[in-house]
């Protein structure tokens, strides 16, 4: 921010908070339909960093964490400049792993073993390389605002949900 404009009140919300916001990156190596991609290449760079980049960006977000059993991962998030303070146990890594156990993990092991307790969790799958630090920043405002216990964004959909879905032969 300038320090030749006044803020804007969205601006005063976020820096006059004292909610610690953490932002985590939940990565797997093994997905089955496409193959290794959240290191695949797209426009250059791993699919990953196009969310750990726009995380750090974020004023909000005081620390940024990738969740990883993959080495590969966790090598690239750091070069990248996010924390990978642990590997993520493989039987929380599987095709049908829920996100509240990875979540879990990672707060439980934050508490333990750094004594960090964020207020605020930013639950950023890196499969949305097109995010943009303004929705991150608004996901986050709108959460303080509102005293919401949480906020997921959703995008309008061009066609009736019935459309949407098809039966398979089996």
């Amino acid at each position: 921010m300038s320090r030749f404009r006044e803020p804007t009140e969205k601006e005063s919300l976020i820096e006059s908070s004292d909610k610690k916001t953490m932002a985590i990156i939940p990565a797997r190596g093994g997905s089955k339909r496409v193959p290794r991609k959240n290191v695949a290449l797209l426009a250059g760079r791993p699919l990953i960093a196009w969310t750990i980049e726009k995380s750090l960006q974020c004023q909000c977000i005081d620390r940024v964490i990738v969740s990883t059993e993959d080495v590969e991962i966790a090598d690239i998030s750091r070069e990248c400049g996010a924390d990978v303070p642990f590997m993520r146990p493989t039987e929380l890594s599987r095709d049908n792993t829920p996100d509240l156990p990875v979540c879990r993990h990672a707060l439980e092991w934050m508490a333990e073993h750094e004594n960090y307790h964020p207020d605020i969790v930013a639950w950023l799958r890196p499969t949305c390389p097109l995010r943009r630090v303004e929705d991150i920043q608004s996901a986050v405002e709108k959460l303080i605002e509102t005293k919401a216990d949480c906020v997921r964004s959703v995008s309008r959909v061009k066609h009736h949900p019935y459309w949407m879905k098809r039966l398979q032969e089996d």
